[in-house]
């Protein structure tokens, strides 16, 4: 067997370069780079190895600067969610904090089952030398170190404790990684001395594989049984979820929503399978739901989930489907989300299954009754839209949030991608935001993990160069991780930013009103002398100034007609641009059409809490098991 002596970082790095994934005939890289920050532990590992691939050209693998050891992680999975789980990053990070950093990362990314492969660097393997800087010190166990709080957030683990035991474990990662049912974050700990250690690998290992990614056939006595559910039904309801864009499935689901007349809602990672102005699309549906959609469901008597995992906003913490006798036929690749609710499953790609159940239901379609019903609360949801996003909706001295979602409807085209994570501006999105294309809503509302917003915007925009990418993030999130800009113009990288500033947590502020802790701890204030508390004057916090002093250029906004003409000015820009704009901490926001479950305290000596306790109590009521 023919070998080549090689590092076990050199092995890696030309392993990688050679990976592809494939499907319905498309191949692409699988890991068309590496992200990275260098210290101790992979510096003289994965960095010698990806400065000698770029400086010979033994590898085909470039490597990209980083700022946060998080925000890589989140830079990977936007540009897997951009590219629909076909490709993505590698992370590498050193030994200790940098490696930890990217913990939170990882969690987002098995969360949303999105792809990612993460390096961190591991202490030594010899332990000839411990404990070394950064070390954690176990007294139970002399084999664990820091990484092994990956194990709990990562879809497959592995420590590379001797260069050979690289061949079973990389195989294995691209395994998971191109597994639409175990995809998400994918961790290799790599000590750092393995690393550098020199092995005798064989020549075939680096050769190039395609990992071929199929569409899972439905079983057709299981679309029968769909079917026949289905066929039954007098208010049947769609609710499409992220793997029906994933799965490409767009064409397919808009094609049976006409076939048979059944109302299409959608959850955050679903939003533009159906464009929001089809005459079956009903809007987002749950906690922060659309009028039509939460009605629709509220009557449902049997739901056809597709690509969906019911999470708790998408089921309004399970009281928006309020029909006693409801049923759930749920179309998913995974079997976890197919048997959710005691559903009827069917196992499946999202493409292939509704291609099925389109057959089996070729000449059946809902009453014109049911028909004439969607049409009167669609009617009434645009009415609602059109309250929130109306110019003068707002009466105070800085423009409503919602007003900017209007504006920003308005000069965007319908395949500019928006992207945000955090704060009142996802519920703001659900309802008012008019996608047609399904890569245009990128909100990532599984770990909605602030700090997301600016360093997807990076992935984003690598993964789709020539579309508009629009970064929205608040003050909040901006503050948490807004170091990606300056990979933004390093990269050369055109992004525009606009950077709502409320002084606060607008969120968490309505939330805590709502549970009657009186806003607590949600505003940028000083502390006040008298009270303790951090309820004095606002802080003189210039996060347009941090913005120019990353690199970025920008622009301010004080109106709503101001803020229009910076976003003409920003997408003529070639440069990340960012939009400073103002907006008032307590809304107004669209009105709520369901409810989150979030506890209140049962014992009180607050009259706030004591009345939020009540109305808790009430709403808990509705809340069910779907059996």
């Amino acid at each position: 067997m023919e070998t080549i002596r090689l590092t076990t970082a050199q092995a890696l790095v030309r392993f990688l370069a050679s990976q592809y994934s494939e499907r319905d005939g498309q191949e692409q890289r699988l890991v068309p780079g590496v992200w990275g920050i260098f210290g101790h532990g992979n510096v003289a590992g994965l960095g010698q190895a990806l400065l000698q691939a770029a400086t010979t050209g033994e590898a085909d693998l470039p490597y990209y600067l980083a700022r946060n050891e998080q925000g890589m992680v989140h830079a990977s999975v936007a540009y897997a969610k951009m590219r629909d789980r076909l490709a993505t990053f590698a992370c590498t990070a050193s030994t200790g904090p940098g490696s930890t950093n990217m913990i939170t990362g990882a969690a987002l990314a098995t969360t949303n089952r999105l792809p990612v492969l993460l390096l961190p660097s591991d202490i030594f393997a010899t332990r000839v030398a411990e404990p070394v800087l950064q070390q954690l010190e176990d007294s139970r166990a002399g084999d664990v170190t820091v990484n092994d709080a990956f194990r709990a957030v990562s879809k497959y683990f592995d420590r590379i404790s001797r260069p050979e035991q690289l061949i079973p474990a990389a195989l294995a990662a691209m395994r998971v990684l191109t597994d639409p049912v175990e995809t998400g974050a994918v961790t290799l700990a790599l000590p750092q001395d393995v690393q550098a250690e020199a092995h005798d690998w064989p020549l075939s290992f680096f050769r190039r594989r395609v990992w071929h990614i199929g569409r899972p056939v439905p079983e057709p006595s299981a679309v029968q049984r769909a079917a026949t559910l289905i066929r039954n039904a007098k208010r049947p309801l769609i609710v499409a979820g992220g793997g029906t864009v994933y799965s490409g499935a767009e064409t397919q689901l808009r094609a049976f929503a006409e076939a048979t007349g059944i109302p299409v809602a959608d959850t955050h990672a679903g939003k533009g399978a159906v464009p929001w102005d089809h005459p079956r699309a009903v809007g987002g549906i749950g906690s922060t739901g659309a009028h039509a959609a939460n009605e629709l469901a509220r009557d449902a008597d049997v739901v056809l989930g597709i690509g969906t995992r019911y999470s708790d906003f998408t089921t309004a913490s399970h009281t928006v489907f309020a029909n006693p006798d409801v049923t759930f036929v749920n179309l998913n690749v995974a079997r976890l989300d197919a048997v959710k609710h005691s559903a009827e499953p069917l196992v499946a790609d999202a493409r292939l299954g509704i291609q099925a159940l389109a057959g089996a239901l070729a000449d059946w379609e809902v009453d014109q009754e049911y028909r004439d019903r969607t049409r009167q609360l669609i009617a009434r949801t645009r009415e609602i839209e059109e309250e929130c996003l109306a110019p003068d909706r707002n009466t105070g001295e800085v423009p409503a949030q919602t007003q900017l979602l209007g504006a920003l409807n308005d000069v965007l085209d319908d395949r500019a991608v928006v992207i945000n994570a955090a704060g009142s501006m996802p519920g703001d999105l659900q309802q008012l935001w008019r996608a047609r294309d399904p890569k245009a809503y990128h909100v990532e509302y599984a770990y909605s993990c602030m700090g997301y917003e600016i360093a997807a915007g990076v992935g984003a925009k690598m993964a789709a160069p020539t579309r508009e990418v629009v970064v929205l993030v608040g003050d909040g999130s901006y503050l948490m991780m807004a170091q990606e800009i300056v990979t933004m113009v390093s990269e050369g990288l055109k992004v525009i930013i606009v950077l709502v500033q409320n002084h606060g947590f607008a969120s968490i502020g309505a939330l805590s009103e709502s549970l009657g802790s009186q806003r607590f701890g949600t505003k940028y204030r000083y502390r006040n002398g008298d009270s303790g508390l951090l309820d004095g004057e606002v802080l003189p916090v210039d996060l347009a100034a941090n913005a120019s002093s990353l690199g970025a250029d920008v622009l301010h906004a004080a109106s709503l007609e101001e803020f229009r003409s910076a976003m003409e000015k920003a997408k003529a820009a070639t440069r990340t641009t960012v939009v400073h704009v103002e907006t008032d901490l307590h809304g107004p926001n669209p009105p709520a059409h369901g409810w989150w479950d979030v506890p209140v305290s049962q014992a009180s000596a607050l009259d706030t809490t004591q009345n939020a306790y009540t109305t808790y109590a009430d709403r808990k009521h509705t809340q069910r098991h779907y059996l």
